[in-house]
């Protein structure tokens, strides 16, 4: 019986799966015979409908037709759903981008940023050549489509073939105000289908009257101007209500391009597209040759504003920072319109647009350098001055904040600071000569080699081969570990830009902003302390009540390196500016340091430097990396950066730079500008800066301020009373107190701060 047992055991396993085949089989069998019944059963039954001859083309192109449009609502469905997303706020309407109005750091307006909307006139006050003109220019049958305006859409791009360019815009009225309400300007395919979706939807819910009112309401028209009747008050001075059709053509211009167009910066070319929207007034009929004859002989002309020097690289850049602060606020602030205080110095900034103007201007063409830029701050951080290029009309483009540029021998700071972090001392021996790292040799910019001497002397002369021996030396014969103690130094300064490991990052290879750069240098005048670069020094609402202040809500400033290796770095650049390649940066005077810096093929030239009151840094070069010829950072960078801080230092109160020793006592302890001589051929006094508060003076008003508002939210409702920690951090003072010294602190103060 045991012998027998295994083959009973696979009998019943042979049975079994004999079993489970064969009812598979069945069950395929049935299955399909089953198919073909009723197959032919539903042959039959279709036979019933089957149609021929001229029937037959119109069904089947139906049968495609219904084919493809339910496969086209599909990737419609698709499509819309991200532009429709932009509608799930219920409040979308009603809601305010922010409105800036900006001061500089002594309380004085200059400028504004975002939309203030003004819908105070009514779409039936504006003239009625001034909707035709608009019309004519923009959407000649807005009342008649749907949103979308395929003619008109044709009709554009028909044009742009024959004109080889864009000469005509394929938008209706309702696709751009869809554009201003929920998108932003870049131009890209997913901006466009989500256009059309958007100006679909916005015509289901609001008439053509509500769509043209919000189109002339919140359209940006030029000059920091949001609306056709705010545009009408900055060019001419003058309501919306009361445009001629001259002014009226040239505010309906203004749309397609209204930096381009804007009469205050280029009034010929406004004069030039008014005229074209004239001839499109005449063309849509809407208007005859004989009503806009009038216009042509007499085009408009605008407010002269050539003096009205706006910062607004400065104040585009405030913007940004404003926009993420309040991102940051509680909710409990829901305000959108603001007022905010910046460390903006009017007179310094338009000292530092003058010099950049005038460096390009009288050297520009000889060293091939078509842009350059500059920032200039206190050493807490706070940007006094800011020039982004050189002409803000022509290219908005900010390069002292987004232009990412190969910093040269102003990166070596960083890695002399590591070094004498490490052990090293101004007075310790190094060798220049030949090394090299796998297959990369670095060389002086002489192309030789100088033997024995001290890393001051190596800085001074801004030796290439010394920083690189020191890499290696700070990782104990490990560049990769040397380069990462460089590189967290550079981060401790405040570079916030990617500083890739490369062999070539302890000579400038890595690159950095010209923003990023300057504060990174306020960590040697300041202790070794790194401060962050910041514009907005208070933010209040339309009401006044403060929600915001750098002094209380902001970073606080970040021990970077210890006081010793920042007097000692002070020391070693001093010595750049005095002895070395910094030499056309001294000031008269006053004790400097800096470090210049020249990028391969000359295609960058910095000098960044400080005084014991503000750090600066310069930089020249072309915006497409084309060489400049041979220009480096000790010729106009540091050129320029002399000009402009030999004016901010006019009459201040001088501070020393620890580890550096004061001037010679012979030298003047305060510039000043040098008077006019008798002589024709002497050269023109240097410009006088205007007298102001001193520092102390700005303090003492700014707590009276603070203490004027304690006391009015003291006495408010306790319903309105803000946030824990919105208290001003002024140390307490009496009203007594502080009106003493408000009177004490204006009665005889000259000097600035």
């Amino acid at each position: 019986m045991r012998d027998l047992y295994p083959q009973n055991w696979k009998a019943k396993l042979s049975r079994f799966l004999l079993d489970l085949d064969s009812r598979i089989d069945f069950a395929i069998f049935q299955g399909g015979r089953n198919s073909r019944e009723y197959f032919e059963r539903f042959v039959i039954f279709m036979d019933r409908f089957s149609v021929s001859g001229i029937k037959r083309l119109f069904v089947e192109a139906a049968s495609e037709g219904l084919t493809l449009g339910a496969g086209g609502l599909v990737v419609l469905l698709a499509l819309a759903i991200p532009a429709f997303n932009e509608t799930s706020d219920k409040d979308w309407l009603k809601k305010s981008e922010l409105a800036v109005t900006f001061l500089d750091r002594y309380g004085n307006e200059v400028g504004s940023r975002g939309i203030k909307h003004n819908d105070a006139i009514p779409l039936d006050e504006f003239p009625d050549h001034l909707i035709k003109a608009v019309l004519a220019t923009e959407d000649r049958r807005f009342h008649e489509h749907f949103g979308i305006d395929f003619a008109g859409t044709l009709r554009a791009l028909a044009a742009n073939t024959r004109a080889g360019g864009v000469v005509q815009g394929g938008s209706s009225i309702t696709q751009q105000l869809a554009k201003n309400l929920f998108l932003s300007n870049e131009r890209t395919i997913e901006r466009k289908v989500n256009e059309a979706f958007l100006a679909l939807w916005l015509e289901t819910r609001l008439t053509k009257n509500e769509i043209l009112k919000l189109y002339l309401d919140r359209a940006y028209m030029g000059g920091g101007a949001f609306g056709v009747d705010a545009a009408a008050q900055y060019y001419f001075g003058k309501s919306a209500r009361d445009v001629n059709l001259a002014e009226a053509a040239m505010l309906a211009g203004l749309f397609k391009a209204p930096t381009k167009f804007a009469p205050h910066v280029n009034l010929p070319a406004a004069r030039a597209r008014a005229n074209v929207v004239l001839d499109n007034l005449v063309e849509a009929g809407f208007m005859t040759e004989g009503q806009v004859f009038g216009a042509r002989r007499n085009p408009a002309t605008a407010i002269d504003r050539r003096d009205e020097r706006v910062p607004s690289y400065y104040l585009d850049w405030a913007f940004d920072a404003v926009k993420k602060t309040v991102a940051k606020l509680p909710p409990s602030v829901s305000e959108r319109v603001f007022v905010v205080r910046t460390a903006l110095d009017v007179n310094l900034q338009r000292e530092a647009e003058n010099a950049i103007e005038n460096s390009l201007r009288q050297y520009g063409r000889e060293y091939h350098a078509k842009q350059a830029a500059t920032v200039l701050m206190d050493l807490d951080g706070s940007v006094r001055a800011m020039v982004g290029g050189r002409d803000y009309g022509t290219s908005q483009f900010n390069r002292a904040t987004d232009a990412l540029r190969q910093p040269g021998s102003s990166f070596k700071p960083y890695v002399y600071a590591t070094a004498l972090a490490n052990g090293f001392k101004p007075t310790t021996i190094v060798v220049d000569s030949p090394v090299c790292i796998g297959n990369w040799c670095p060389h002086n910019y002489s192309n030789r080699y100088s033997g024995r001497m001290t890393l001051t002397q190596a800085l001074t002369r801004s030796i290439n081969v010394i920083p690189v021996k020191l890499s290696i030396a700070l990782g104990n014969g490990n560049a990769k570990a040397g380069r990462k103690k460089i590189i967290a130094t550079a981060r401790a300064a405040g570079l916030r830009t990617p500083l890739p490991d490369s062999t070539s990052l302890p000579i400038g290879a890595a690159e950095v902003t010209v923003l990023d750069q300057t504060g990174g240098y306020t960590m040697f005048p300041n202790g070794g302390k790194s401060s962050t670069p910041h514009a907005v020094l208070e933010m209040r609402t339309g009401a006044g009540d403060v929600v915001w202040r750098f002094d209380r809500d902001g970073p606080k400033p970040r021990q970077a390196i210890t006081p010793e290796v920042a007097s000692e770095m002070s020391m070693m650049m001093n010595k750049v500016v005095e002895e070395g390649t910094g030499r056309r940066a001294m000031l008269d005077g006053i004790r400097a340091g800096g470090k210049t810096g020249t990028t391969n093929a000359y295609r960058d030239a910095w000098f960044v430097g400080f005084t014991g009151n503000y750090v600066c840094g310069v930089w020249f070069g072309n915006d497409d990396y084309s060489p400049t010829n041979r220009m480096t950072g000790g010729s106009l960078p540091a050129q320029t950066w002399h000009q402009i801080m030999a004016y901010a230092h006019q009459g201040i109160d001088l501070k020393q730079i620890p580890g550096v020793p004061p001037p010679d006592s012979r030298t003047r302890a305060v510039v000043q500008a040098a008077a006019p001589t008798a002589s024709g051929d002497a050269p023109p006094p240097a410009p006088v800066r205007p007298t102001m508060l001193t520092k102390r003076s700005i303090d003492v008003l700014l707590r009276v301020e603070h203490l004027l508002d304690e006391t009015a939210r003291s006495i408010k409702p306790a319903s309105n009373t803000p946030p824990a920690g919105a208290a001003s951090a002024a140390p307490p003072m009496t009203a007594e107190e502080a009106l003493a010294a408000a009177a004490e602190a204006t009665s005889g103060s000259v000097r600035r701060n």
